[in-house]
């Protein structure tokens, strides 16, 4: 039997909200849907047929295999995972999850800005302990944060702050005026911003540019009492140089929520740097992440239908 239907594969493991998505957009009859766990490959009548294809992430020699292949969704922001790959078709448009951590993130980067403003965890220990010490809190109010990477999540954890009474700073590639972000600078002016913050926030994509963009030099221009919030990617951050710069001093601490290999082995000197708070990877899950990606991917495969412009495209240059 013949269809002009487009040929869809979801290559995930939890798809109840992409397929109601799709039904509750319109979308049902225009499409000849598949779904794939995880765990299994695609089988020869999948490659062959698939046009467009949602998946967190695929294996060298996958693309190739698949001729009708015109449209892939990643499932997450950062597409450092498809953008390595050796045989990534030219022509492939290829679009990111970016914008569907903003219910989440911004709550997860303002817990830690409280975590450290705050002796909630002096508190918990001493309960635990028995003991009754009066400690003091310090105010958000008038402190300066600092985010290295302005994009939805950062506009997010801006409007955030500002409610806090915090002046906020950033670098964007392209510097535009942005709600409650009281200075946007270029990336080449970086160091204006590790100066002048009391909190400095990393959400900078994954790319050869970024790789050891935290190192010793950049740590010295920071404020002595700053403390360095990551949630954007743990390569960001030379490790044996933050590991250096929290023992000397040179900043008051960091709080690290991504890191270059995960999880993060019991080995790692970052578990035993006083000053270094270790999360693991909860910055950006959502009890309800998949409905969130499934908006995207949805109107993203309208789009696609329709022939128009896809959302989220991303600029393999830029590499993000």
């Amino acid at each position: 039997m013949t269809t002009n239907r487009a040929h869809v594969l979801l290559w995930t493991d939890n798809t109840a909200a992409y397929l109601d998505a799709i039904t509750a957009a319109g979308l049902a009859d225009r499409v000849v849907l598949s779904t794939l766990p995880r765990k299994d490959k695609p089988s020869a009548e999948q490659l062959a047929r698939t046009e467009a294809l949602m998946a967190p992430v695929v294996p060298p020699g996958l693309l190739p295999a698949m001729p009708k292949l015109r449209w892939a969704q990643a499932m997450t922001a950062g597409v450092e995972g498809w953008l390595a790959l050796p045989d990534l078709p030219k022509t492939l448009a290829l679009t990111c999850a970016r914008g569907t951590h903003t219910e989440s993130m911004p709550e997860n980067i303002m817990a830690s800005l409280f975590y450290v403003a705050k002796p909630l965890a002096i508190a918990a220990a001493n309960d635990k302990a028995g003991k009754w010490v009066h400690t003091v809190a310090q105010p958000l109010t008038g402190k300066t944060l600092g985010i290295l990477g302005l994009g939805a999540v950062g506009g997010e954890v801006a409007r955030m702050a500002k409610a806090f009474g915090m002046k906020v700073i950033g670098t964007k590639r392209r510097p535009e005026v942005t709600a409650n972000v009281d200075e946007v600078l270029p990336p080449e002016r970086t160091d204006e911003v590790l100066a002048k913050a009391d909190y400095l926030l990393l959400l900078l994509p994954a790319t050869p540019a970024t790789d050891n963009f935290i190192n010793a030099e950049r740590l010295a221009k920071m404020k002595p009492m700053a403390w360095l919030l990551n949630f954007g990617r743990g390569h960001l951050i030379k490790d044996d140089d933050l590991i250096a710069a929290v023992k000397n001093k040179t900043i008051a601490g960091a709080v690290l929520d991504v890191f270059r290999q995960e999880p993060l082995p019991a080995e790692h000197p970052f578990w035993q740097t006083d000053g270094i708070l270790v999360l693991p990877h909860i910055g950006g899950p959502h009890p309800q992440r998949d409905r969130f990606v499934a908006r995207l991917f949805v109107d993203n495969l309208g789009r696609f239908l329709d022939g128009a412009p896809l959302k989220e495209v991303v600029d393999r240059g830029a590499g993000y």
